[in-house]
């Protein structure tokens, strides 16, 4: 966070303690199976119409059990892999991905091989998998150890593994799959849970955050509670069980108020009521004076001047009271008092508000490295997405979603969510622009954009258009991806919505 004092990087609760305890424009000169003379290509690597149409031909037949339908089908796919792959390194963004959602009319025979087919069509040589949404998971029911309950429940289907599905089914195309999940935002089944209420989120009313949003879907957790870190872990574990080429993690913030509060100029505001998080503040002093004049400033969302007095009449011994990252002003001269309360409360009481935004900054932080630390001890890739405006601060306060994007570390992939929309491009470059001017050399940025090819759709520019403007502004970016395959495949998306499962 591009304004806040947080130099207690420290995390409160040793986690890992925690942890051990729980081309150019086109593709090559392709041999399609039919017609190879006349196979052409198009920009972005994506393939010719007669290219796509022979291959859903061919699926279509080797589903009804055409034996020699299958083992050409496979043969293309395994063409088109080869072709993908080699266009993709030859031609910018060599990362050109797309976000999914699935559902269980998924799990009907053809349905995953007609959705990764037609991602490999389009170009895209990764595909980032929704696993953990709206307080559900894509985890078959006979083998989902977690609080949440899976996306696909239908009677017959509790061993299905949708998601490990998507990943062998994206493998066999070239495709690189990630899983991308929500972080802090636990969703509404969890919120809803008798035996979970003290690990929700909450502020000085004592509000969850179903009072500040407009999408009850949204339950955000105390990042500091022990029991949300133990249920995050865990699901953590499952999801890299199925060996993913990733893990994206989504909602890294606390929620956005609506209208007024989404800013926060008062600590009675911040995410910091929880009792974890109360109690993380509070240890956070250094003597007891510092206990003290915490304890007192988030009670009642001010330091006044008898609350110093008390505090000095408490604790004569000590000086100034002390917390983490605090360095207090140098003591008078021998022979001069020290100033009164009254003198020192203006700036007790600012270093008090900005430890307090700090404190809240460092819980997503932490919880962002609880869920990263599993996935990169595997090997495998870790990211977090973000807004780029969400670290900002506001007039005298903070953007209320605190997201300290910033400070997030260049070991994970940065995936800014550049979806500004203003009927032309400067306003999603000027997101990116930002994301590079903090990001540490080396970081890798993946930007992702909203739209559809070929057309300007919600008063965005076409994919195309952004694409080119980004390479622009921001070349040492290698990779671009695109919210979402439901935007480019509205009519498919509805039949994947509103089939019937036998």
């Amino acid at each position: 966070m591009t304004n806040y004092r947080l130099r207690f990087v420290r995390p409160l609760l040793n986690w890992q303690r925690l942890i051990a305890a729980v081309v150019t424009s086109s593709l090559v000169s392709s041999n399609f199976w039919i017609h190879p003379a006349q196979a052409q290509v198009t920009a972005y690597c994506q393939l010719p119409e007669a290219a796509r149409q022979e291959k859903e031909i061919l699926l279509q037949s080797a589903l009804k059990g055409n034996q020699d339908a299958q083992n050409r089908y496979q043969e293309l796919l395994n063409r088109h892999a080869q072709q993908l792959q080699e266009c993709r390194n030859r031609t910018w963004p060599q990362v050109q991905a797309i976000w999914l959602r699935l559902y269980p009319c998924d799990i009907q025979s053809g349905g995953l091989d007609k959705i990764m087919d037609r991602i490999v069509n389009q170009g895209y040589n990764q595909v980032y998998v929704e696993v953990f949404y709206d307080g559900q998971v894509l985890l078959p029911t006979a083998a989902n150890p977690t609080i949440w309950p899976s996306v696909v429940r239908t009677p017959g289907s509790e061993r299905i593994d949708l998601l490990a599905q998507a990943i062998q089914k994206g493998r066999e195309r070239g495709l690189k799959v990630y899983a991308w999940m929500f972080t802090m935002n636990f969703g509404y089944s969890y919120g809803q849970r008798p035996d979970r209420q003290s690990v929700l989120a909450r502020n000085a009313k004592r509000e969850t955050s179903l009072y500040v949003v407009d999408n009850a879907s949204q339950v955000f957790v105390d990042p500091y509670n022990l029991q949300a870190k133990r249920d995050y872990y865990q699901l953590v574990n499952e999801v890299i069980r199925r060996r993913p080429d990733g893990v994206l993690f989504d909602y890294v913030r606390y929620p956005r108020g609506l209208g007024s509060a989404s800013v926060v100029a008062r600590v009675q505001d911040l995410w910091i009521y929880g009792d974890a998080a109360q109690q993380a503040l509070l240890q956070r002093a250094l003597n007891k004076k510092g206990l003290e004049v915490i304890r007192r400033y988030i009670s009642k969302g001010h330091l006044s001047v008898a609350d110093i007095q008390a505090a000095d009449k408490l604790y004569p011994d000590e000086t100034e009271p002390l917390w983490q990252g605090r360095t207090p002003p140098p003591p008078p001269p021998q022979k001069e008092a020290m100033p009164s309360a009254a003198q020192r409360q203006p700036r007790l009481q600012w270093e008090l508000w900005q430890l307090s935004v700090a404190h809240a900054l460092q819980g997503v932080l932490d919880f962002v490295a609880l869920g990263a630390w599993p996935v990169q001890r595997q090997g495998m890739q870790a990211g977090a997405v973000f807004f780029p405006d969400a670290n900002q601060t506001v007039g005298q306060g903070y953007d209320s979603r605190l997201q300290p994007w910033d400070r997030f570390p260049p070991t994970l992939e940065w995936h800014p969510m550049s979806y500004a929309a203003c009927g032309n491009t400067s306003c999603i470059t000027a997101l990116i622009q930002r994301v590079v001017k903090y990001a540490s050399p080396g970081t890798q940025i993946i930007p992702a954009i909203a739209g559809v090819w070929g057309q300007p759709i919600s008063n965005r520019p076409s994919l195309e258009a952004q694409m080119q403007a980004i390479r622009q502004v921001a070349p040492q970016v290698r990779g671009v991806s695109h919210f979402a395959f439901s935007w480019q495949e509205p009519q498919l998306e509805r039949e994947r919505q509103s089939c019937r499962l036998r």
